[in-house]
């Protein structure tokens, strides 16, 4: 490492175990494909990182949440089928053509704005609708659907994906879940009766695939399961099965340097808000690394309740107070004599301290750990 990235936290991506993750999920999914969802930064990891190792692997539908998103992934991915979640940009619906983009259609107003933009510029990518089965977050509802359906909507505007979003699929036999699955499995078939129909009257071949599970689906669910899946969190090594032991390889390894190691006597409280009072003469490690690079300021300890944890040494050692904007302090006291100095790393994330694990001691979720990841680490992909 060179002098200038000394002081910076180091952020390992496993593409590798990415992409076994990948080969994982899309197994499960057979005879149906997996997508990759790629939104946030591929959450955390880079687009241009993630989005290639992915498309080596195998996948070839992508699903991002915003248009700028959609524009590098598309640089990264030529090939590639990339769907904008979160629908048609307002006064940007060019953009989509000229990416060769799909938007996943989730209003009225979107419905009646792409049908105009498809019937001026027929070479534009399919989009994708998008039916809010119980979520109520974005979405046409069940009976605009069918409405839409009965009017040839679908094989007439090109229509190539209709999906829904699970609101709890990591609970196994939820009530909602199962609702969900019922209210899709509904209208595929009423989408499947009406291109039959089209098709033996000779008027269309129009398909519309099918997309309804996510990562949890892959595992929590025996039904729901389609032609194409979504997977995320559990691409990036998150648990899909909360509880269970995590079937996903871990693919992100972030290790920080030790700048200082000091003696702090007993009774002597160290950071901000004197969080940690030292009950015995202690040693404290002091981490290059803090909330400015992502890692949460929840994580620290407060007399009230326990923070997170570093490995070190082959150790874990609780934090020790606050985690600060650029620095993390650890007690080491329990550690042999000498076995920690400045230059070595400590482990925040990796092995046994799993994004999972590192959420819930900051009192978070796994999902924000990833995408917060900063941007001051020093940055290294392997595996591939």
């Amino acid at each position: 490492m060179s002098r200038l990235a000394s002081h910076a936290a180091r952020l390992t991506v496993d593409l590798s175990a990415l992409q076994d993750n990948w080969r994982l999920l899309n197994a499960r999914n057979a005879p149906g494909a997996a997508g990759a969802v790629i939104k946030a930064d591929a959450y955390g990891i880079g687009i241009e990182v993630a989005a290639p190792a992915l498309h080596k692997a195998g996948c070839r539908t992508f699903f991002v949440a915003h248009v700028s998103e959609a524009v590098r992934a598309r640089a990264a991915l030529p090939e590639a089928e990339i769907f904008v979640l979160n629908g048609l940009a307002a006064g940007e619906i060019d953009v989509y053509g000229a990416a060769r983009l799909s938007p996943v259609l989730g209003s009225l107003d979107e419905i009646t704005a792409w049908e105009g933009y498809r019937a001026a510029n027929p070479a534009a990518e399919p989009a994708a609708l998008h039916v809010d089965t119980g979520m109520n977050r974005l979405g046409i509802r069940p009976d605009m659907l069918r409405e839409l359906i009965a009017s040839g909507y679908l094989p007439r505007a090109d229509i190539g994906l209709l999906m829904s979003h699970f609101v709890s699929s990591e609970v196994e036999n939820d009530a909602v879940t199962a609702r969900q699955i019922a209210e899709f499995g509904a209208l595929a078939e009423v989408i499947q009766d009406a291109e039959k129909a089209i098709q033996v009257a000779g008027k269309s071949n129009h398909r519309t695939r099918l997309s309804l599970c996510n990562s949890s689906g892959h595992f929590t669910l025996a039904a729901g399961r389609y032609n194409l899946s979504r997977p995320g969190y559990a691409l990036y090594g998150g648990n899909p099965t909360p509880g269970k032991k995590n079937p996903m390889r871990q693919v992100i390894r972030l290790e920080a340097p030790v700048i200082q190691v000091l003696r702090v006597p007993a009774s002597e409280t160290v950071g901000y808000s004197s969080n940690f009072v030292a009950m015995r003469d202690s040693v404290i490690a002091t981490l290059s690394c803090g909330y400015a690079d992502g890692y949460p300021r929840n994580g620290g300890s407060k007399p009230s309740r326990a923070g997170g944890y570093a490995i070190i040494a082959g150790h874990e050692c609780p934090f020790a107070g606050n985690v600060s904007m650029d620095l993390i302090t650890l007690d080491i006291t329990h550690l042999p004599e000498g076995s920690v100095k400045a230059g070595d790393y400590a482990l925040l994330i990796g092995d046994g301290l799993d994004i999972d694990r590192v959420g819930a001691s900051a009192g978070t979720i796994g999902y924000e750990i990833l995408t917060n990841l900063g941007r001051r680490y020093e940055r290294i992909a392997a595996g591939v």
